[in-house]
Formats: structure tokens, C-alpha cells, sequence
């Protein structure tokens, strides 16, 4: 199964966010699953990279030519898939993808997961859609989405298709 990963390319501040993702990576190659990310190998997106390859997992990056220079590029992936840019990084990472995760990140993790959201909230995204609200991080956005049913603009079905998860553990007794 590819698990599509969206994260940080910076560490944040909270260890709890390194610790996730290094759980969330062990959990990846420990069962066999692969990583279709980002390719960098910096912040977060290092750190699972790195989980996965070292319990013998598979990582697919997707890295657009227009952030060489900008951000590192992880130097053991098994696979490495070159975009032109962002846009064709997030169509190739949705396509790859089977089951799609957030970690906490910046505003491209935001954009990301969004689309992410937005399309399995109109079914048109048959893999699981998650954000892993280590300490809080996403309680914001999981309260927007629940105002979003509350004032009518989306119904509590699309909004069920979205999970706020509070640890990696919950994610993998969905899967």
C-alpha cells in the first residue's frame, strides 16, 4: 500500500512532531508499506524518509526541479520522481497515493492535505484521508471543518470522511 505523507520540511518546535513521524515511518516500513512524499530530507519529511528506509521500507520521493537549491533532497530514496513543479508534484503524489496522512507542517502541508480533504469530501478520493493532531496541532482546522457543518456547508457525511487522528497508534488501527 503507498501511504502518501504530507509534513513539514522543518522540524517545529514540539518533539512530539519528530517523535510522530518517526513512529509514523517505523509503522510504514515495518509492514511493508511505501512512502510517496515530498524527496526532501530535511524537517519532517527526513525524519519519516529515514524511519521507513531504516525498518526496511520502501520511499518513493516526489521532488519538483524548481526546489533544487531550495530544499535537500534525501540522498537513499528507492524511487525519486522528478516534477516540473509544486502542481505536478500534488497531482503525481495523489495518484500514487492509496491512504493520505498529515503531519503537522507549514502552509504547503495545509494546501496539500486540503486538496486532499476537499476531494474525498466530494468522493472523488477512495483512500483514507487523516491529519495526526499531534498535541493539538490540527485542532484548529478540525474545528473549522466541524463550523463547516454547523453553518451548512458541508454535511456531516463529507465531514466523516475526513479523520482527525490524536496519534500514529489510531492510524494504524484504521488501516
Amino acid at each position: 500500500m503507498n501511504i502518501t505523507v504530507y509534513m513539514g520540511s522543518n522540524p517545529g518546535k514540539n518533539p512530539a512532531f519528530r517523535e510522530a513521524a518517526e513512529e509514523l515511518g517505523r509503522f510504514i516500513g515495518e509492514n511493508s508499506h511505501s512512502l510517496v512524499y515530498g524527496g526532501s530530507d530535511q524537517g519532517l519529511m527526513g525524519v519519516v524518509a529515514d524511519a521507513v528506509l531504516e525498518a526496511g521500507g520502501n520511499v518513493i520521493g516526489v521532488f519538483p526541479e524548481n526546489l533544487k537549491g531550495i530544499e535537500g533532497l534525501h540522498p537513499n530514496l528507492d524511487k525519486l520522481i522528478m516534477t516540473d513543479d509544486i502542481r505536478e508534484r500534488r497531482a503525481k503524489m495523489i495518484a500514487l497515493g492509496d491512504v493520505f496522512v498529515a503531519l503537522p507542517g507549514g502552509p504547503g502541508t495545509i494546501e496539500e492535505i486540503a486538496e486532499i480533504m476537499s476531494l474525498a469530501r466530494i468522493d472523488q478520493l477512495n483512500g483514507l484521508c487523516t491529519l495526526i493532531n499531534v498535541d493539538g496541532y490540527y485542532n484548529h482546522f478540525k474545528g473549522q471543518y466541524d463550523k463547516m457543518v454547523e453553518e451548512g456547508f458541508i454535511t456531516p457525511q463529507e465531514r466523516g470522511r475526513i479523520r482527525f487522528l490524536e496519534s500514529v497508534g489510531e492510524l494504524k488501527s484504521v488501516m
